[in-house]
């Protein structure tokens, strides 16, 4: 009993703490971001962006899905000035929550990727890439194509995780869909029944799943897989021969932003030269920069032309067939 009276006490503690040092900054040196990235990404680069500017930043992190949902709320609540991660397609979906903004630097980045309107920001480009086990599926049997992730020999073999928690699902899904020429609906069942009801709940368990042989393989991010690869998890990565979308995450500011001002300097920052090759060095992400050489160990990607427009206005349709598969979320 004591110990637990001891632990309430220091979390009462820490709550008044983090009350006191809010309230005790200016509202002209707070700002508030919503993020969908990890906290090894987010971290460190908030907390630059706080030392540089004297700003405070109020955190709300989680899944992008979950994210968006509570940007749209707090939006309205004019509780948010920021929405930091999550894919363009994501943003464009939801571009009614935004608040055009045009980067100081705009000049020096990707122009492929930059939205009409300036409702938001490209942050860093992400190639999606296949995984697979390297002690259980020889190098000549890995996936090439993604004409090949409807083989039945894939089948409940792919790990994939739950849509409504990942964005990365999302962007794989909608990549899927532009690169068949059939319908939407034959794409996606095709695909989606292929998981044979075998569904992560964060994109987080896709390296662990198949480097321990729950699965075969996996679709994740370049930067995921590089940095498993790097940290000793037994797989192996593979670019998709057929092509693959490099649909950059984004970042943007929240209409009804208490701290706009701030918001602006936020979105400078993460895309100012500093942060991009401190993104690429650290965390393997390809800088949407056009000014900054990519080292060696990141080869050329047959990308291919990627539609945001049409992935932003497939959303409502790819989510429905989802739950008519898997179950609609409470």
């Amino acid at each position: 009993m004591l110990l637990l009276s001891a632990c309430r006490q220091t979390e009462r503690n820490a709550l008044i703490s983090d009350i006191s040092e809010k309230y005790s900054v200016p509202n002209d040196k707070q700002l508030i971001v919503y993020t969908s990235h990890k906290e090894e990404v987010y971290l460190p680069i908030i907390r630059e962006f706080e030392n540089r500017t004297g700003i405070w930043v109020e955190i709300h992190a989680g899944g992008t899905t979950e994210m968006f949902k509570q940007v749209r709320t707090a939006a309205e609540e004019g509780a948010c000035d920021i929405m930091f991660g999550g894919g363009i397609e994501s943003f464009e979906a939801g571009r009614d929550m935004f608040l055009p903004y045009e980067v100081s630097d705009k000049e020096s980045l990707d122009s492929n990727y930059l939205s009409d309107g300036n409702s938001w920001t490209p942050f860093t480009e992400l190639p999606l890439v296949f995984i697979y086990n390297n002690k259980l599926v020889p190098e000549s049997e890995a996936p090439a194509t993604w004409a090949e992730l409807i083989d039945s020999k894939w089948r409940g073999q792919i790990a994939f995780a739950d849509l409504h928690s990942s964005g990365t699902s999302y962007t794989i899904l909608s990549t899927i869909s532009q690169m068949s020429n059939k319908p939407l609906k034959d794409s996606m069942e095709a695909f989606l029944n292929n998981l044979d009801g075998r569904v992560l709940t964060s994109s987080g368990q896709i390296i662990e799943q198949v480097s321990d042989g729950s699965f075969l393989m996996g679709i994740t991010l370049e930067e995921t897989a590089k940095k498993a690869i790097q940290a000793g998890y037994d797989i192996s990565m593979v670019y998709p021969a057929d092509g693959t979308s490099a649909v950059p995450d984004g970042v943007a500011m929240v209409k009804n932003a208490p701290h706009s001002y701030n918001a602006g300097l936020f979105i400078d920052f993460v895309t100012g030269y500093d942060t991009q090759a401190y993104a690429m060095d650290e965390f393997l992400r390809r800088p949407i920069r056009t000014d900054i050489i990519l080292p060696e160990g990141y080869s050329a990607i047959d990308q291919i032309e990627f539609d945001i427009e049409k992935s932003a206005a497939e959303e409502e349709e790819i989510f429905n067939l989802w739950d008519e598969i898997f179950g609609k979320e409470d």
